[in-house]
C-alpha cells in the first residue's frame, strides 16, 4: 500500500483558476479533494488533511515516481500544501505533522501524531510512553482494559495489521457551482469571463464523473436594488454528449451576445439538466486519426445559436409520393443522427425501384404556378414542346381537401429551357386518361383537352 497525505498550508491561497474565493478549511479541503480525485478513487478526509490511497493507480500513471512527480508539480486549486507519505494512513498523516518527520520510522513517532492516542496522552506519558513502539511494548489487554478497543484498533491499522477503512469521497451526482464575481457587470458578453471559469470546473467534474454534458444551465443573479426580474437564465443544450465543454463555452458566447441586461450582475451559477454516461472509444494507432476542428453537429449548433433555430434548417424525408410533401423542413437539432440513418438515401432507392422512369427537377416551386392554354397547348413565355409524360400521380385520397390526381409531364421552352408541368385529372378524367394512352408526341401535335388545368411545378438546372 502507498499512502499521500495532503493539508493545505496556513498561508496557503486560491489560484487564479479556483473557482472561488478564500474561504475556511472545509471548503479548501474539498477543492483539493475534487483536485486529488483526477488521480485516484480512494480519497478520504482525516481531521484537516486529506488521505490518497494510490498503489492502484500507479500503473496507470507511468509508475510511482511518475505519478508522484505529477501530484506535487501540477496545479492545484490552492498552494502551498504539505506532502507525507507512508505504507499506511495513520503513518502518513503523523509525518504530515512535521517535516522532521518525513522520514522517521513508525516506532519513533511521537505518541501526539496518532489521532486515536491524543484524549490519552497526559496518562500515557506518567506511564513512560511517548512513542508508538511504546506504546505498542505494551501488554494488549492492560491498554484495551484502561484505554479501550479504538486505541489499539487504531494502532493495528496504523501499523498495517488491520485493513484501513474509510468513507471515500466523492463528487455530487449534478453538478452546481457559484461564481462570485468581484465587480458587478453591466453587459452580458462580459459574463463570459466567470462562464468560462464555471465550465472549467465542469469539464473537470466531467472527466471525473466519466459523463458527457447535454445541458446545463447558467443563471445570473441581479441587483435587488433595481425594479427588474432578481436573475437571468441561459439554457446551453448540445445534441452529442460530450466531456469537453470548450463547446458549451462557444454557445454561451453565441448567445450572451444577444441578451441585454436589465441590471448589473453580481454572481453566476452553472447547474447541469441533463448528463449521459460516457462509452469507451477505441483508439487509434494512426496520429492523425482524429480530425481537428468541429464537427458538423458542433457547427449547426454555433449557427443555430447565432442566426436563430429557425433560419438553420434541415430537411426531413416524408414517405408521400407528391413532390410538395416529399420532404419538410425543421430546425437543425440532430443533423447528424439524420445523415448516419441516412433516410434520403433510403427514400431515393424506394422511389427508383418503384419507378425507374421518374425524373424529378432539381428546383421545385413552393406553390405550382397555372399555366395559360393557346390552342389547346400550355404556355409559359412562349409555347411549351411535351417531351415526355405522363407521369401518372394518384395520391393524397386520405385527406380531405388534398387529394392529387396528376400526369407529369417534361416540358421545353425556348427560353427557359425544361421544365417540370403536370396537368389535373380532376375535370375531365375520361379524356384525361385517353389523351395519356395515345402518348406525349400525339399530345404535342394534335393537342389536349381544353378543359384541363396546367400547373408549373419544377425547374431543371
Amino acid at each position: 500500500m502507498h499512502w499521500i497525505a495532503l493539508q493545505p498550508r496556513p498561508d496557503a491561497v486560491w489560484s487564479s483558476a479556483a473557482a472561488s474565493v478564500a474561504g475556511e478549511v472545509p471548503d479548501a479541503l474539498l477543492a483539493l479533494a475534487e483536485w486529488a480525485l483526477q488521480y485516484t478513487p480512494k480519497v478520504a478526509r482525516l481531521q484537516d488533511a486529506l488521505l490518497l490511497e494510490l498503489s492502484a493507480s500507479e500503473r496507470l500513471w507511468g509508475g510511482k515516481r511518475a505519478l508522484l512527480r505529477q501530484i506535487y508539480t501540477s496545479n492545484k486549486p490552492l498552494a502551498p500544501v504539505h506532502y507525507a507519505q507512508g505504507a499506511t494512513s495513520l503513518v502518513a498523516y503523523a509525518r504530515l505533522q512535521a517535516p522532521a518527520l518525513a522520514r522517521t520510522l513508525p516506532d519513533d513517532l511521537p505518541l501526539h501524531t496518532l489521532v486515536a492516542a491524543r484524549p490519552h496522552l497526559a496518562t500515557l506519558e506518567r506511564l513512560g510512553c511517548s512513542h508508538w513502539g511504546q506504546l505498542r511494548a505494551l501488554p494488549r489487554g492492560g491498554v484495551a482494559r484502561r484505554f479501550g478497543a479504538p486505541l489499539l484498533a487504531a494502532l493495528d491499522q496504523a501499523y498495517g495489521v488491520a485493513s484501513d477503512v474509510y468513507p471515500w469521497l466523492a463528487l455530487p451526482e449534478v453538478f452546481e457551482a457559484t461564481l462570485e464575481l468581484g465587480f458587478h457587470v453591466e453587459t452580458a458578453p462580459a459574463l463570459l469571463f466567470g462562464a468560462r471559469r464555471l465550465l472549467a470546473q465542469l469539464q473537470r467534474w466531467l472527466q471525473l464523473r466519466q459523463r458527457g454534458v447535454l445541458a446545463v444551465e447558467l443563471v445570473w443573479h441581479m441587483d435587488a436594488r433595481r425594479n427588474t426580474a432578481p436573475q437571468g437564465q441561459l439554457l446551453l443544450r448540445s445534441f452529442e454528449p460530450s466531456g469537453d465543454t470548450s463547446h458549451l463555452l462557444r454557445l454561451a458566447g453565441e448567445q450572451l451576445a444577444q441578451v441585454t441586461l436589465p441590471a448589473p450582475v453580481h454572481s453566476l451559477c452553472l447547474r447541469t439538466l441533463e448528463t449521459q454516461k460516457l462509452t469507451g472509444e477505441t483508439a487509434s494507432l494512426l496520429p492523425d486519426a482524429r480530425r481537428p476542428g468541429d464537427g458538423l453537429q458542433q457547427l449547426l449548433e454555433r449557427l443555430s445559436a447565432r442566426l436563430g433555430a429557425q433560419q438553420v434548417l434541415q430537411m426531413q424525408p416524408c414517405f408521400d409520393h407528391r413532390p410538395e410533401k416529399m420532404q419538410r423542413w425543421q430546425p437543425a437539432v440532430n443533423a447528424s443522427q439524420l445523415i448516419a440513418f441516412n433516410p434520403i438515401e433510403t427514400w431515393a432507392r424506394a422511389l427508383k425501384d418503384k419507378n425507374n422512369s421518374v425524373l424529378y427537377p432539381s428546383w421545385l416551386l413552393a406553390t405550382a404556378r397555372p399555366l395559360a392554354l393557346h390552342q389547346q397547348r400550355p404556355q409559359h413565355q412562349g409555347p411549351l414542346m411535351l417531351l415526355a409524360g405522363p407521369q401518372r400521380l394518384e395520391a393524397g385520397w386520405w385527406e380531405v381537401g388534398d387529394c392529387a390526381l396528376r400526369d407529369y409531364f417534361l416540358a421545353r421552352s425556348e427560353r427557359l429551357g425544361l421544365l417540370w408541368i403536370y396537368r389535373e385529372r380532376l375535370s375531365g378524367q375520361g379524356r384525361a386518361a385517353a389523351g395519356a394512352a395515345s402518348g406525349a408526341s400525339s399530345e404535342a401535335g394534335q393537342g389536349v383537352d381544353a378543359d384541363a388545368h396546367w400547373y408549373l411545378h419544377g425547374l431543371f438546372a
